[in-house]
């Protein structure tokens, strides 16, 4: 499948980036460099340009303005919100129209490329370019865990230009599935929707694509990119793997036609870099699972009735000055609030970016 955005191509920028490309042994990089790019300056726009004004528009009483860490963690969450939709929808896309890629076998797996998987690893890289940049500028706010999570989520991105694990780059990204739900639950807090029949259905939801595409989906193609890199460390494709997928001449100098055109020169994935993946994939499977036990019970917990005298210290103190019967009301709405406050899911969750994830990481 050809890349479906390489018209948008500048060979200039293409031309630029080939030194770096070369050095780090990353061919498919200089194909996909307008889409690394444009994504990081989509995102930049969203966060900087769209967020604000659009929030300021149909949410004037709840967008923080004048507070900056609140801002930028309502502008990430726009941010986050619209780019899971889109890397959502042209992933399914490509695995549904990438011929080439249905067909591949296992030395194709490894070493293969498509013009369409090349697009979401972009994409993908993109935004983790954003993530890092916006975690720099405000390291105050993030903190080092977040700075961590930018930097290794980019790097296992890149490496996918080797092209390494290319197949993957559309299986992994569809963890990003529960991700919308996940932000429309931090939404409701802010627009005070918490406890909600809208916020009980999306938690519904949240659960259920939480489940099924991180630890159903996400642990079965676990062990099949296992099994690929494994095949991959031991040992490269043989001289005649090569030469057949290099024998018609009409497609041999294609990239997008021959799947193993980067391949002529493959050898063993070395070791580190099997192990780098392993790691990340074994440590995000095993944080998924501890997340989802946590999530259903912060659900449970959000909607059950309040246990009569259970949180003592909410009460009105006895010699509190006397109130009209508007403000008693009052003062048990913001204690009900509270109480719903307590349960809530990004209490024992980490925010959506936490939960954002590289290829195989």
């Amino acid at each position: 499948m050809r890349d479906p955005l390489a018209f948008l191509q500048v060979p200039a920028l293409s031309r630029a980036v080939e030194p770096l490309a070369e050095r780090l042994a990353m061919p498919t990089l200089p194909l996909h460099i307008h889409e690394v790019v444009g994504a990081a300056l989509l995102y930049t726009f969203i966060q900087v340009v769209v967020s604000p004004v659009v929030s300021n528009r149909f949410f004037p009483q709840f967008y923080p303005r004048h507070n900056r860490a609140k801002k930028a963690n309502w502008d990430t969450h726009v941010v986050s919100l619209v780019q899971s939709v889109i890397i959502n929808v042209l992933a399914l896309w490509v695995m549904y129209a990438d011929e080439e890629r249905k067909a591949m076998d296992q030395d194709q797996r490894v070493w293969g490329y498509t013009g369409g998987c090349g697009l979401i690893q972009a994409l993908a890289a993109g935004y983790f370019v954003w993530d890092l940049g916006i975690t720099v500028l405000n390291f105050d706010i993030f903190g080092l865990g977040m700075l961590a999570h930018a930097l290794s989520a980019l790097t296992v991105y890149t490496f996918g230009f080797r092209p390494y694990l290319n197949y993957y780059s559309t299986v992994f990204i569809l963890y990003e599935l529960s991700t919308p739900f996940l932000n429309i639950h931090w939404f409701c807090d802010k627009l005070n929707m918490t406890g909600s029949k809208p916020q009980l259905y999306n938690g519904i939801a949240l659960l259920v694509t939480f489940f099924l595409c991180r630890l159903v989906w996400g642990t079965w193609q676990s062990f099949m990119v296992y099994a690929d890199m494994w095949h991959g460390a031991r040992g490269a494709p043989s001289a005649a793997y090569i030469a057949e997928a290099f024998a018609d001449p009409l497609t041999a100098a294609d990239p997008d036609q021959n799947i193993m055109y980067f391949a002529r020169d493959a050898a063993s994935i070395p070791l580190w870099l099997t192990l780098l993946y392993l790691a990340s994939n074994v440590v995000l499977n095993t944080l998924n699972w501890y997340w989802f036990v946590k999530m259903v019970k912060a659900v449970r917990k959000r909607f059950e009735p309040p246990v009569p005298g259970k949180r003592k210290s909410e009460a009105l103190p006895a010699d509190a000055a006397p109130r009209t019967r508007a403000s008693a009301v009052e003062d048990k709405d913001r204690i009900a609030v509270r109480q719903r406050r307590a349960h809530s899911i990004e209490d024992v969750v980490p925010d959506s970016e936490e939960l954002r994830e590289g290829t195989i990481q």
